[in-house]
């Protein structure tokens, strides 16, 4: 049972510990790049690649050099991991719950509404230095860019992204021979300056936030998957703890290591 757990657990390590590169890497990118808009995932997933790759070392270290207390803080840190990501896991089904789009009528894509969303999220994404920020990064992709050239039977049947449903152009109930108080207030934000279009429209928000809503899915989904392999080697570090501590010489009272291991020069053999 002994070269078992320590052998499995090295090797489970390894693997977590080879992982969490991509993890890091994926985070540094984001943070350097000027596409990504969800900027609030870049340090979470930052923290979440750096925890991993220290208690990975802590357990594969402790593991096949039968180091007791490495072992021991690598139980105790893995412990609040999983406690960690079983929280973001309960809070992002939560908060990213409410929300998705409508259907419209005639048209391939969907459009969205900020007052669908739960009021975490549109309390953030309503803050004005956070909205500026998310607009700059949503210009510099040039998102909108890819769609300028649509003729009016492309809008009936191509698709859109949630940011180029509710950034590039107005809503699809706009009808502007109609009297402005039964308009919805986003048919007169639209600009047809590129630099302007919908990017203060509400529509334009709920789009980011529908983006944000999909990531935190699919986040939420790699969570539980890792919650359930961290549990599971969780049990098998106990199991290594235990290996490690006989083997540093954690003996019952009154009983020599000497008498245990056996040396060859016991005469009373």
């Amino acid at each position: 049972m002994s070269k078992v757990s320590n052998t499995l657990i090295g090797f489970l390590n390894l693997l977590t510990l080879l992982a969490s590169i991509p993890i890091i890497g994926g985070g540094l990118w984001m943070t350097k790049s000027t596409t990504t808009c969800e900027s609030f995932l870049q340090r979470p997933l930052m923290v979440v690649g750096f925890v991993i790759l220290l208690v990975s070392l802590a357990g594969f270290i402790g593991a096949c050099y039968h180091v007791a207390w490495a072992l021991w803080v690598y139980l105790v840190v893995m412990l609040f991991l999983i406690a960690a990501l079983l929280a973001v896991t309960i809070f992002g089904f939560v908060v990213v719950g409410p929300g998705g789009g409508v259907e419209v009528p005639g048209r391939a894509y969907k459009e969205y509404h900020l007052q669908n969303y739960s009021p975490w999220l549109r309390k953030r994404i309503e803050n004005s230095n956070y909205w500026i920020s998310v607009k700059s990064c949503i210009l510099g992709s040039k998102t909108c860019s890819k769609i300028v050239m649509w003729t009016p039977v492309d809008y009936l049947t191509g698709n859109l992204s949630p940011i180029q449903s509710g950034c590039c152009k107005p809503p699809s109930a706009c009808n502007y021979q109609a009297p402005t108080m039964t308009q919805d207030p986003d048919c007169y934000k639209w600009n047809n300056d590129p630099s302007l279009l919908c990017y203060e429209c509400d529509s334009c928000k709920a789009g980011v936030l529908e983006d944000v809503r999909r990531h935190w899915h699919k986040l939420s989904v790699l969570n539980i998957v890792m919650v359930m392999l961290l549990i599971g080697i969780y049990f098998v570090g106990c199991c290594a703890f235990q290996n490690a501590k006989r083997a540093d010489g954690y003996h019952p009272h009154g009983e020599s290591r000497m008498y245990k291991t056996q040396p060859k020069w016991n005469f009373y053999r």
